[in-house]
């Protein structure tokens, strides 16, 4: 008898990069209307969101294919969770932009590299059972959690403003798009560095969308950004559900 193993995570196309967009964007927006704009603070709000993201996994673990509504939701829950934890560790616990970031780029190495030690591969196009799948779920999250802490940095120490910050991360997202079509560099050393600049191209212009005028910001507030930014994605994983699965780019 033949045993099929279903995929379980999303094509990696333009549609995938523009709803990660998406995603990072909301989970800025949302996180900060948690722990700032509702006033829950940066630990309690991370505690929250880490249980969300635990039982969002729980049922992405569990389902036995892609489904794009469950996906999506992991990937907001981390992308929510990445951004009070990260404000936590460089606001609350005064680490800094820096030293934070520098932490998180450790363990995501660390991740890695335990991932391929323990699978031989770091494949993301195509995942089928529960332990690589774990290891791409932790690795996201901590790739979320290190990007809010980049776009912070940018957008704040390096002077560069929201606008600055998302302009500098568009521009680099765009030469690792030519590196893609143009070079041969390891297609999933190109994944997952494009999956940590969306992060802070998303705490960026989450900023850029909230954030008062005084402060570089258009002021549109986190409730607004963020039920905008829902509706969209909620939309596209509308449109992703009802579509035939694509072909896959090679990663």
């Amino acid at each position: 008898m033949t045993t099929t193993h279903l995929n379980k995570v999303a094509s990696v196309t333009l549609l995938f990069w523009i709803m990660k967009i998406c995603a990072t964007t909301l989970g800025e927006t949302a996180g900060d209307l948690l722990s700032m704009t509702m006033d829950v603070g940066y630990a309690y709000s991370s505690l929250i969101l880490i249980g969300f993201f635990l039982v969002t996994l729980f049922f992405q673990l569990e389902t036995d294919r892609y489904r794009p509504f469950l996906y999506w939701s992991v990937i907001v829950s981390t992308s929510t969770a990445g951004t009070t934890m990260s404000d936590y560790m460089d606001r609350t616990l005064g680490l800094g932009y820096m030293l934070g970031s520098a932490i998180l780029v450790i363990c995501l190495i660390i991740i890695l590299a335990v991932w391929y030690r323990v699978e031989g591969h770091l494949k993301v196009d195509h995942i089928s059972s529960r332990r690589p799948e774990t290891f791409y779920w932790i690795a996201i999250l901590f790739s979320n959690t290190l990007g809010t802490a980049v776009g912070d940095f940018l957008a704040d120490d390096s002077g560069l403003g929201f606008m600055g910050g998302a302009v500098l991360i568009g521009s680099l997202i765009a030469l690792i798009a030519l590196a893609y079509y143009f070079t041969k560099i390891n297609r999933v050393v190109l994944f997952w560095i494009a999956f940590v600049l969306t992060r802070p191209f998303g705490a960026d212009f989450g900023d850029l969308l909230t954030k008062t005028p005084a402060k570089g910001g258009l002021d549109f507030g986190t409730v607004g950004s963020s039920a905008v930014l829902a509706s969209i994605l909620i939309a596209l994983v509308i449109y992703t559900s009802l579509r035939p699965e694509p072909s896959r780019l090679p990663a």
